[in-house]
């Protein structure tokens, strides 16, 4: 075989696809004597198109190939492009026979037999067909080309998602029960993490309009757990959450800093707001303070127990705080209604997806009401300058808190995960 000439998005130089197209270009000249037939193994059922039938049909005209009279490449999805000198039609014809009666019970036989259309096979002359069959190779590499890709973007993405794949043994039911009880004696002070939600307006620099406090779920499995993954059981890790948010609120409750005064929002489950020790910390809120205060909730925790999480919400709202549904997605939000939710506030996830179709997105988010949208995990300008082009105005992320702080060490902050 010919090795293919370098093209621009070449899948690789010695594919069949690229070689016929070589072989293709060569005879350009030589093209009056020169005739073709395209066997279509592709269309055969799946048992008739496995690799020895393909090896035994490429083998029927070997003795053709060994006589230079014929050239036979095997594509990549088992079709058969045969280039043959016209004085060999009759044997190339013969191999076809053979090749029919090979796969006599196929349903493409027997369909081309019943019709008398060209099914199985179809025959060029190279002298009056050139250019077709030349458009027809270099379709060939394109499409195997861009298959190539695909598979290619696939397996780097697999490969990613295996690299960034939590690993360590399975949370258990035991497991937890060992953890929850090191909670109560763990000093959890040095895990509790803060980052702004700030206005950005224009060119002016971000001014914090609130600040999260979250447990940082990594550096709670490296110093408590760091054998094991903590997501292998959504359920497991769901009342992890509710052990730590009891946590939170007794730590908040010591009030040994300003941060009951208001201006936070803490990450809770809808099952904690209704909890005692979310009414110890209710208590300890200074008066006039609780509408400065953000309560944090997951969908998937609205949605597990919807009735629970509409009594929780009428409380909340009775007693002065703001209810914000966290981590959405775009393509999330016509699930989720933000007004018949009562939720004052959205965080939609920056994604740089929503720059693609601008104007139906866009619409889409004046109607939930720019001003109650964070958008957060900014990680870079382009979440900002989005964000000012659809009327966003508030926003959270590293890129933010690099901003606000200058402090590289806290790049890599992010509030924990839930559900």
């Amino acid at each position: 075989m010919m090795n293919a000439p370098p093209s621009a998005g070449m899948p690789r130089p010695n594919s069949q696809e690229s070689l016929l197209l070589d072989y293709i270009h060569r005879l350009e000249r030589h093209r009056h004597d020169r005739r073709a037939v395209h066997v279509h193994l592709s269309g055969l059922a799946a048992q008739n198109r496995r690799e020895h039938h393909t090896r035994i049909a490429g083998n029927t005209f070997e003795q053709l190939v060994k006589l230079m009279q014929a050239q036979v490449f095997t594509l990549a999805n088992a079709d058969l492009m045969v280039i043959y000198k016209a004085q060999a039609q009759d044997e190339v014809e013969a191999a076809v026979v053979k090749l029919r009666f090979l796969f006599s019970d196929d349903p493409l036989v027997i369909e081309e037999q019943r019709t008398r259309q060209a099914l199985f096979c179809t025959w060029y002359s190279l002298d009056r067909e050139y250019d077709m069959l030349l458009a027809l190779a270099q379709k060939m590499v394109q499409d195997e080309n861009a298959k190539r890709n695909a598979t290619s973007e696939k397996n780097a993405q697999d490969a990613k998602l295996q690299a960034n794949k939590p690993k360590g043994s399975p949370f258990t039911p035991e497991l937890l029960h060992r953890v929850e009880s090191s909670l109560g004696q763990a000093d959890l002070a040095n895990l509790m993490r803060r980052q702004a939600v700030c206005a950005v307006v224009g060119k002016s620099p971000p001014a914090p309009v609130f600040h999260e406090l979250f447990i940082s779920i990594a550096d709670l499995r490296q110093t408590l757990f760091p054998s094991v993954n903590v997501n292998s059981s959504p359920w497991l890790f769901q009342q992890l959450t509710e052990t730590l948010d009891r946590r939170v609120l007794s730590m908040l409750n010591k009030h040994d800093d300003r941060t009951l005064e208001g201006d936070i929002s803490i990450n809770l489950n809808v099952s904690t707001i209704l909890s005692p020790e979310f009414l110890v910390f209710d208590d300890n809120v200074k008066a006039g303070m609780r509408g400065t205060i953000v309560l944090e909730l997951q969908k998937v925790d609205i949605f597990a127990d919807l009735g629970g999480y509409l009594f929780a919400r009428d409380f909340a709202h009775d007693r002065g705080y703001r209810i914000c549904i966290d981590g959405l997605t775009y393509s999330q939000l016509p699930f989720v209604d933000r007004e018949r939710l009562g939720a004052d506030l959205i965080k939609l996830v920056w994604d740089p997806s929503l720059t693609e179709e601008k104007d139906k997105k866009t619409e889409a988010l004046r109607r939930i009401g720019v001003t109650r949208i964070i958008l957060c995990r900014c990680d870079n300008q382009a979440g900002i300058e989005y964000g000012h082009s659809v009327g966003i105005t508030l926003f959270q992320g590293r890129h933010i808190e690099s901003m606000v702080q200058g402090d590289p060490r806290k790049r890599g902050l992010r509030a924990r995960p839930r559900g």
